[in-house]
């Protein structure tokens, strides 16, 4: 069952909502029909009763010893998500990282569809990336308006990054998700969604380095046991 209102979602909650979707599209693809919590929780390595509070707080209930159809959880999964109405975005910055979004088919299985690419690079205007055509950057806030463009993606350098978000929300723009290595100051109504790299390869590097440490911990207690045991066998 799903219900038509929501309360708000924790972030890690929200976080979670696409993993459970990526799972239940394959179990359709498979044939099935229904699945629970603990299946779900025992693929995705999660406490069954975290999969159940975080589908109610996206307003999805479950039926006792039954668990969910499918197709219903599925359904209320891209409602509460968004992913049931297709949102056209433009994205300025058509570097590699630009590049490697533009491809990126799995968008439009989430209601995301980047409908044309702006940069400044004359070489770049004019041509398709992905079969997306590249137009000038001082074109992106007439066409937005024009076209009622609500989603935008910045993938440019932190130096350009607050001048080409001013451009957005002067377009009607009014959700930004921003790669560049910059906090923009915007307008509170402008929802903004940072996607740090820079950190997130901060966090990666800190957990590598302290599993490596814990690894050369281990193997010099490995070498002492061993030490002390061919002393003994002396």
């Amino acid at each position: 069952m799903v219900q038509n209102e929501h309360k708000s979602i924790p972030e890690a909650s929200l976080r979670r909502l696409p993993l459970y979707h990526r799972f239940l599209e394959t179990l359709r693809q498979n044939g099935r029909e229904a699945v629970s919590c603990p299946e779900i929780g025992l693929e995705l390595h999660l406490d069954p009763t975290q999969v159940r509070k975080d589908l109610e707080a996206a307003g999805i209930t479950g039926k006792p010893r039954i668990g969910y159809r499918l197709v219903d959880l599925i359904a209320g999964i891209e409602t509460f998500l968004g992913w049931d109405n297709a949102h056209d975005a433009f994205l300025v910055g058509v570097g590699s990282l630009g590049t490697a979004l533009l491809g990126y088919s799995r968008f439009n299985r989430c209601g995301l569809t980047i409908v044309a690419g702006f940069d400044v690079d004359p070489a770049k205007l004019g041509t398709k990336v992905h079969d997306k055509e590249i137009l000038p950057l001082s074109k992106m806030a007439e066409l937005a308006l024009r076209m009622h463009v609500h989603l935008g993606i910045i993938t440019v350098p932190a130096s350009q990054a607050q001048m080409v978000a001013d451009m957005m929300v002067s377009g009607g723009i009014r959700a930004i998700w921003n790669f560049a290595p910059l906090r923009l100051e915007l307008p509170e109504h402008v929802i903004v969604h940072n996607e740090d790299l820079y950190c997130s390869l901060a966090s990666l590097s800190q957990k590598l380095a302290q599993s490596l440490r814990r690894s050369a911990a281990l193997a010099r207690e490995m070498e002492v046991v061993l030490n002390t045991d061919d002393v003994k066998q002396l």
